[in-house]
């Protein structure tokens, strides 16, 4: 068992949650059941399916929910691009935030090399 709230990942994913919930809330009404709703849940997965894993009792099961938020991390990208060509975000904006998700993608691979599995 580790403790989640000490990893970077973690805190990196939790970051990534508050500014997805802040951009989403510039979002036209009528996407609060589309995209802001996807955006949200995919941004919320990250840092949960981490504190999840790392609860787990076994590494084979903290590497399998690594894989969760790894997924979650490209779906919420995708998510991102989306809104960017739909105008909903402003470029400076879905830079900084797609960044810090390439950088999240970067450490879950990192860690879940780490695992040795």
């Amino acid at each position: 068992m580790h403790n989640f709230k000490e990893l970077k990942v973690w805190k990196q994913g939790m970051e990534i949650a508050k500014n997805i919930y802040l951009l989403t809330k510039t979002f036209p009404t009528e996407e609060r059941y589309g995209l802001t709703s996807q955006m949200n849940r995919s941004a919320v997965s990250i840092p949960s399916n981490i504190a999840e894993g790392c609860g787990r009792k076994s590494t084979k099961e903290l590497y399998h929910f690594l894989n969760i938020a790894l997924g979650s991390a490209f779906e919420l990208e995708t998510q991102l691009i989306l809104s960017f060509d739909f105008g909903f975000a402003k470029e400076e904006r879905f830079t900084k935030i797609s960044s810090d998700i390439c950088e999240t993608q970067k450490m879950i691979i990192g860690l879940q090399k780490s695992l040795n599995i």
